[in-house]
């Protein structure tokens, strides 16, 4: 499949926000989470002020230049706590769902891993429920399951 990554910009916010619900992992059977949770604290951190805070890095994969997914990273401090610590970013990624499977995921990964060697950061981390299959995305990429955090898995990667 062919397609496009380009960086992230202001322009984005509102695509940004979609990818962050659509990254909200809901289990077989169950019902989707209301839009309202993008209005959640722990939810809207991951979009609010983009771009205006140092070090944000976000990427957009684009057919035929449509949005298709999205990847993110943001370092948060203790006030606005994630899943590292004050030096490692915390990373999001969602891919509609007709273009999942495709390699994007792979390719934006590979992206933003480049983007976050070349800015300085040491390692990068995510929260992921166990039972989601983007899991093995991961795994594949060397995360790796350094606890839990609630019901989800808080993994990590090493980049140096």
């Amino acid at each position: 499949m062919n397609f496009e990554i380009r960086s992230l910009e202001r322009h984005d916010i509102s695509f940004l926000r979609d990818m962050v619900y659509e990254s909200a992992f809901v289990p077989e059977g169950q019902k989707p989470f209301p839009r309202t949770i993008l209005d959640e604290p722990s939810v809207s951190k991951y979009v609010d002020r983009w771009g205006e805070q140092s070090g944000d890095i976000g990427l957009i994969a684009e057919k035929d230049e449509q949005a298709i997914g999205a990847i993110w990273l943001r370092l948060f401090d203790k006030e606005r706590k994630g899943y590292g610590d004050d030096e490692t970013p915390e990373i999001g990624i969602a891919i509609h769902k007709e273009f999942r499977g495709k390699g994007i995921g792979n390719a934006l990964m590979r992206e933003l891993e480049t983007e976050a060697r070349n800015y300085g950061y040491q390692k990068l981390c995510l929260s992921v429920d166990p039972r989601n299959p983007a899991c093995r995305l991961y795994e594949q990429f060397g995360y790796v399951h350094v606890g839990w955090y609630d019901t989800y898995w808080t993994m990590e990667k090493e980049l140096v």
